[in-house]
């Protein structure tokens, strides 16, 4: 007789016979299992990845203290190169770095987003999203502060109108947006943050011009984000500049 829709087969195991049952499976079942369990044990198993690439760029090290006694992890945003890092190879470091350096006590980060661009810099707000979300309960509750260094015009508008929607587990109430290193001096002494000269050299810019903070000042020396700005301003700002050249 024909074979039918309906037609099955019972196979019958006994429970020490020593036989795997996933052999019974067709190929493509039993390859999509064997794949699924290969990831769900990658995911509890330490990462043994050579990080010492990463490492040379120092976008992400461990320094000294806050002034309330938290390890500060300064965060360097110009220093790493989001064109060839990939956000899974991003976290995995992430986790090596908080697994091997910062295993207990409470700790905040230092994050310089000076002169950090889009393109060349940021990996992506959804990217950093799944890396925190994926953080044990246990680190996100460490973390006491989060210091935004030169946090810039787009920074501000984009965590203002979403941060409190985007950002879980408490993490926007802990940002500290710092827009001048002497603001920063007041909860952390000189010496426990290694603060790299093109930082430096842009904040001493903004405390000439104030205003390019903001963007109300014309910004001809391109120290802050105003690549960002010109997909959101479009034509208008395109009339405003061929104005400037005009007079």
């Amino acid at each position: 007789m024909g074979s039918t829709p309906n037609d099955f087969s019972v196979v019958i195991l006994p429970s020490d016979g020593g036989i795997d049952p996933r052999q019974l499976l067709p190929d493509k079942d039993r390859e999509s299992e064997e794949a699924d369990n290969w990831h769900d044990c990658a995911q509890n198993l330490p990462s043994d990845e050579d990080f010492s690439d990463l490492d040379l760029l120092q976008f992400v090290r461990l320094e000294g203290s806050d002034k309330t006694g938290n390890r500060i992890l300064r965060v360097v945003g110009k220093y790493f190169p989001a064109v060839v890092v990939s956000g899974e190879r991003l976290k995995k470091y992430i986790f090596h770095k908080f697994q091997n350096e910062l295993s207990e006590g409470p700790f905040c980060i230092v994050y310089f987003h000076t002169t950090a661009q889009k393109d060349d810099n940021c990996p992506g707000l959804t990217i950093l999203r799944w890396i925190y979300e994926e953080l044990p309960s246990d680190y996100k509750d460490r973390l006491q502060v989060l210091y935004f260094v030169h946090p810039g015009l787009r920074s501000r508008l984009v965590l203002a109108t979403f941060g409190r929607f985007f950002l879980s587990g408490g993490l926007y109430w802990k940002i500290k947006y710092v827009s001048r290193l002497q603001y920063l001096s007041e909860d952390i002494k000189k010496g426990e943050v290694e603060i790299p000269d093109f930082v430096k050299s842009h904040d001493e810019v903004l405390e000439h011009r104030p205003l390019t903070d903001y963007g109300i000042e014309p910004d001809s020396l391109n120290v802050t984000e105003a690549p960002y700005l010109a997909n959101s301003f479009g034509r208008y700002e395109e009339r405003w500049m061929s104005r400037q050249y005009m007079t």
